[in-house]
């Protein structure tokens, strides 16, 4: 019996000690990947894909969207029942309030009744001397008294005297109506029964608060569950209690919703791409064992991709947990490649020469892809690193395992079915391919003609593209805002302070320049925390105004002379009191407002974040006070406001580091720079893809022949979706970028310098097969996607899949041709000879 040479026994045990320490070093990777999973957090915020490294006014938006009042208020409405039935709504929204407001996950819930108006009303009149900004020395002298009691006065006849005449003995100079009319300058709901209801009737509505921040999706959803559960509670005593219905809106809702949705889709469409993509294996593999082979580097790449993107944020985004619902379809083609390929001789020889032959090729494709995606880590943008990281750790780890696992596992045991039919039909295809040049020349350029054409509108510019939110939340949205009478939060002014009394005396002087704007009509008001917690200077001012008791009693004295009513002077011994007790009286602090509903503005307008405080003036445009849901409306979408005059008022303040935000020309033009540096970063993506094949391929023509229908691709999906009315954003560039990673495999077996006997240019049928097989993977991967009810995700699947379509349509139309491939065989190729470059 002839034996094996020594020196080949000795290179198989080699390579079979190899093999088993690659399938050690996987499954050990394996269950690190595992670990690292169970761990990972998932999230559906977009902060994700806020700025890292905000700028000032960025920064505000940020806090905005994470932390600020408008993240945590959930606008509920309650409706159903009989058309006039507003008594029935009015009864369940009382009953849902009190259960609330027992629950520690809201601070505040707002329906209409006057649970705190008595104590706003006994703190108000407690502390009057304290927070009236017309506490002055002028206002307590004799003429300031005598004019400030005249109008008093002058208040019994109107509809409020009777309130008046009550408070006269004690507040002569009239503060608490002033301050109650400032606490009520803000557009109110109608109101019916005694709780709030829409301006049509057929709604009762309330405003919640929640403890949790808006970004905190987990505690919003709790949040949301505990409104249902109390509804439900108070519906079972209805007698027609299904004809009720809760309806809930606002920030915290959406990032649920968001969140459940891209849960959701991801699982479905998960799935069915798991069913497609295992019923397309099974018609080309015979045997189970064969397939579950060739879906191991999937399963990697996706583990891969989880855990290096846990490791380095801690948290998942649910966009880039359905992004890898798109890794199945790309993954899987490196598995098709070496059992298709390789499918003539079933030997452990043919995947050695498959390795030696068409590796090469594909190491250079999946090269260019990390090229491509590489350029995301560079983004200023948490959310598009994320991207950029899965798909380069997915994308190598399947790679790795198709390469060195797969053999080791015994790949050369695999079931294929014979498919040299197939191929001979995709061989005379495509001989007929190169016929197609002109018809591909003329829809390219009708695609850039289209792109030429739409060029001032082809990219979106507004951050209200990226929105998961369907369009019928946000009509929701848009109503129960106008119900409920909910102002415009766009307009801030953000005064940075060392400390939180550096930064309410900053609000105290910018509002004594924004006043005169309101005086002038430029704007509807402003909030600001200093009207509701007054500095420490501006009380300990306020105090220094009121005299002793025996001057204000010679001053009353005084006042009272020459007034419209006849009074005594002893009927105002309660002020003087009262006045006498104010200069005893503590300095306000922030924890004194508890139990009030001022302490929701401050809390609202008061911040504190590392030891950085920032009060902040909400500021109303003229608009804003309309009464309708038409005015409420067009005051988001047009607000009447000269930014100019305000940027003025605040800089004239003298306030180091004050600004004037306007949030959603903020929140587009932070969009904008986000489109203008990942436009930049896929750009260099694309040159350093451009540079690799040129040093891998050696030859400036192979590199353009190679790029072409990538190139061309692009355009004409681009094209074909301006056409359709989708103005382009970030998705669309990052599924760009997925087309020149999934077709350059397809170019680059077409574009090879590889020739047939008598001249013609040749890929192996084989070959053909794989790439189709490949490219229907990718599509049930990809295509999948544009079926998702999220926006962004479905951005994904009508960029992709058609792009890797095109991208294997026009590799084929662009592969080179008999004389064509004479002049590249004597340029020096980067593989072997044959199919692989």
């Amino acid at each position: 019996m002839l034996q094996s040479p020594p020196r080949l026994t000795a290179h198989r045990r080699l390579r079979a000690l190899l093999e088993r320490r690659a399938v050690l070093l996987w499954l050990l990777c394996l269950a690190a990947c595992g670990i690292a999973i169970a761990h990972a957090r998932f999230t559906a915020d977009l902060s994700a894909f806020l700025p890292r490294s905000p700028d000032a006014r960025q920064q505000v938006l940020v806090d905005q969207l994470r932390d600020g009042l408008p993240s945590r208020l959930i606008l509920v409405a309650i409706e159903g029942g009989a058309p006039n039935d507003s008594a029935a709504r009015a009864t369940l929204s009382r009953e849902l309030a009190a259960a609330l407001r027992h629950d520690p996950q809201f601070v505040s819930v707002n329906n209409g009744e006057p649970v705190s108006d008595a104590r706003d009303q006994q703190f108000i009149f407690d502390h009057r001397y304290l927070l009236s900004p017309a506490v002055t020395p002028a206002r307590f002298s004799a003429a300031g008294l005598h004019a400030a009691l005249g109008e008093s006065l002058d208040l019994l006849a109107s509809s409020a005297g009777l309130v008046e005449k009550a408070l006269l003995p004690h507040d002569p100079t009239g503060e608490v109506a002033a301050l109650v009319s400032q606490l009520d300058s803000g557009a109110l709901p109608a109101s019916s029964h005694g709780v709030w209801a829409s301006r049509d009737g057929q709604r009762a509505v309330l405003v919640v608060q929640t403890a949790s921040a808006g970004s905190d999706t987990d505690a919003q959803a709790r949040a949301i569950a505990a409104v249902r559960h109390a509804f439900e509670a108070a519906t079972r005593a209805q007698p027609n209690a299904s004809e009720y219905r809760l309806l809930m809106t606002g920030p915290g809702v959406f990032s649920v919703q968001t969140r459940d949705a891209i849960r959701h889709d991801v699982e479905r469409l998960s799935s069915m791409s798991l069913v497609l993509v295992v019923a397309l294996l099974l018609t080309v593999y015979r045997s189970p064992l064969t397939l579950a082979l060739g879906l191991l580097p999937v399963l990697s790449g996706i583990a891969a991709g989880l855990a290096a993107v846990s490791l380095a944020f801690g948290t998942v985004h649910g966009l880039t947990l359905g992004f890898g619902t798109t890794l199945i379809g790309e993954a899987v083609d490196y598995s098709i490649y070496l059992f298709v390929q390789s499918s003539n001789v079933a030997t452990a020889a043919s995947t050695s020469a498959w390795i030696e032959r068409y590796w090469p090729t594909i190491r250079l494709g999946v090269l260019t892809s990390i090229c491509g995606f590489a350029s995301m880590l560079f983004s200023g943008f948490p959310g598009l690193v994320q991207l950029g990281l899965y798909s380069l750790a997915g994308l190598t780890a399947a790679a790795v395992v198709t390469r060195f696992v797969l053999p080791a596992l015994g790949s050369h045991r695999r079931a294929v079915r014979d498919t040299s039919r197939a191929g001979a039909v995709l061989a005379r295809a495509l001989q007929f391919a190169p016929r197609l040049r002109w018809p591909f020349g003329a829809l390219l350029v009708a695609a850039i003609a289209v792109l030429a054409m739409h060029r001032g509108n082809l990219w979106s510019h507004e951050l209200a593209a990226l929105s998961p939110v369907p369009a019928q939340s946000l009509a929701l949205d848009t109503s129960l805002r106008a119900d409920v009478g909910a102002p415009d939060v766009r307009f801030l002014v953000v005064i940075p302070g060392a400390s939180e009394q550096a930064a309410l005396e900053g609000a105290e002087k910018v509002s004594a320049r924004l006043q005169p704007l309101v005086d002038g009509g430029v704007l509807a008001g402003f909030e600001s925390p200093a009207r509701f917690l007054p500095s420490d200077a501006a009380q300990r001012a306020r105090l220094a105004s009121l005299p002793d008791a025996d001057v204000l009693t010679a001053r009353i004295r005084t006042a009272v002379a020459n007034q419209t009513i006849d009074v005594k002077p002893d009927l105002f011994a309660p002020f003087i009191a009262d006045v006498t007790r104010a200069h005893a009286q503590p300095l306000l602090r922030r924890a004194d407002l508890q139990g009030t509903s001022m302490a929701l503005a401050v809390d609202a307008l008061l911040s504190e974040r590392n030891g950085h405080w920032n009060a902040m003036l909400s500021l109303r445009t003229p608009a804003q006070t309309g009464t309708n849901a038409t005015d409420v409306t067009n005051a988001a979408q047009q607000p009447s406001l000269d930014a100019a005059r305000i940027r003025a008022a605040v800089a004239r303040a003298g306030v180091p580091g004050a600004l004037f935000v306007d949030l959603k020309a903020e929140a587009d033009r932070l969009y904008v720079n986000y489109l203008r540096e990942d436009r930049r970063l896929a750009l260099a993506g694309f040159v350093a893809i451009a540079a690799l094949l040129l040093v891998a391929l050696r030859s400036p023509q192979r590199v353009a022949r190679t790029l072409a229908p990538l190139v061309a691709a692009a355009l004409v999906v681009s094209a074909g979706l301006t056409l359709a009315g989708t103005p382009l954003t970030l998705l669309h560039l990052i599924g760009m970028l997925l087309i020149v990673a999934v077709g350059s495999n397809y170019a680059l077996f077409f574009n090879q310098p590889a020739h047939a006997a008598d001249g013609a240019a040749t890929i192996a049928p084989q070959t053909l097969v794989s790439l189709l097989i490949a490219n229907l993977a990718t599509v049930a991967g990809f295509g999948l996607l544009s079926l998702s009810h999220v926006p962004m995700l479905a951005s994904f699947g009508l960029t992709v899949g058609p792009g890797a379509i095109l991208a294997l349509l026009f590799s084929a139309i662009l592969a080179p041709t008999a004389g064509q491939t004479a002049k590249q065989t004597t340029v020096p190729t980067a593989g072997r000879s044959g199919d692989a470059t």
